[in-house]
């Protein structure tokens, strides 16, 4: 299969863990800003490169350069059009991306100016490309600002914001002391998904959803140590495993970037084809591309190769996200009818008149 070619759909990336390298150099070079940890493309691009952090906390804090060259509504704004130009050009028809309005206020941004600056980026790149984008205005578990980032959010919910994220380090920053962000946001008419069960237990997916409505899940493979999961199928569910299978909560799923952070050993004990299996609703992230030194095309292959999944596979995965997505519903459905059914019915029939030519 050209993964690239095929189309495709994700609700987990980061827009500061995507940013180009090129670009950081550049604004860096621009702003005045002397510490990046090298100087050259080749060289900046393998420092990004997490692969080999060891942990959540490690790999979180390559972002300190990434948000340090995000200070302008003029940077904020290209990157968030560079980012969905090469969403596009990696044949992604649909994606929502995630950033964090307060963290640029350090360079005197409101949390206003930094939303405007990348719905106008994503806007632009969707006019010029056709892909379908929306934003996610997340808050980080170890501030104390949730509340003012949802109050900042509101005002853009039909200007192509759509949900709200909690994200961060989860060990020892319990969903529950967001509890008053969330609710608002619920109540506003934002959607709400939250990091859990990546690095905290799978009792943390229920507490997301259970006490703070989330209806979708970063993440979210933590919920295989509720199974029993043997490195290659799931059995024995308990309670919590089964609740989240069977109120089919999307877990949103970024292979890659899950053994960068070593939440698992090796991709042949990643849990993610046994989910699948076992009728979980996973999709197909990158989280962040930049860090992960993937894209989407990519991760596609993975889990392709490594769990093998054919097209009738992927089409089932790519449609879970474009379902648990939170724009516009006709504009999803007709993906979902239109784009990708017929795409990757095509590439299993070609698969099919070879397999019976040989």
């Amino acid at each position: 299969m050209d993964f690239r070619r095929l189309p495709k759909a994700q609700i987990h990336d980061h827009l500061d863990g995507g940013v180009r390298v090129d670009t950081i150099l550049e604004l860096a070079d621009e702003y005045g800003y002397p510490d990046l940890p090298a100087s050259t493309t080749g060289g900046l691009t393998e420092w990004f490169n997490q692969g080999r952090s060891g942990s959540l906390e490690h790999y979180l804090e390559a972002f300190t350069h990434t948000v340090a060259v995000m200070r302008t509504q003029d940077g904020i704004r290209r990157i968030a059009y560079e980012a969905g130009m090469d969403l596009a050009a990696d044949g992604v028809v649909y994606a929502e991306i995630r950033f964090g309005p307060s963290l640029h206020m350090i360079h005197g941004l409101a949390r206003e100016a930094a939303i405007e600056a990348v719905l106008d980026g994503l806007a632009t790149a969707q006019r010029e490309t056709g892909i379908v984008l929306y934003a996610i205005a997340s808050a980080l578990r170890q501030g104390t600002d949730s509340l003012e980032v949802v109050r900042a959010a509101i005002p853009y919910l039909d200007r192509g914001l759509v949900a709200f994220d909690l994200a961060g380090p989860e060990a020892g920053f319990p969903t529950d002391d967001h509890l008053p962000a969330c609710r608002l946001a619920r109540e506003a008419g934002l959607g709400l998904t939250i990091h859990a069960g990546e690095a905290d237990a799978a009792s943390s997916i229920w507490r997301a959803v259970a006490r703070c409505g989330a209806t979708r899940i970063g993440h979210g493979v933590r919920i295989a140590d509720e199974t029993d999961f043997d490195g290659r199928e799931i059995t024995n569910l308990a309670p919590l495993a089964r609740r989240v299978r069977d109120h089919r909560i999307p877990l949103e799923v970024a292979i890659t970037s899950n053994l960068n952070t070593s939440a698992f050993p090796s991709v042949e004990e990643h849990p993610f084809g046994a989910l699948y299996r076992s009728g979980f609703n996973v999709s197909i992230n990158t989280d962040n591309r930049l860090m992960s030194g993937i894209t989407l095309s990519d991760e596609y292959e993975l889990a392709s190769t490594t769990f093998d999944l054919g097209p009738e596979d992927l089409s089932e995965i790519t449609i879970n996200a474009l379902e648990a997505g939170f724009g516009d519903w006709p504009t999803r459905r007709r993906l979902m009818d239109d784009v990708v059914r017929p795409a990757y019915a095509s590439v299993a029939s070609s698969q099919a008149a070879i397999s019976e030519s040989t």
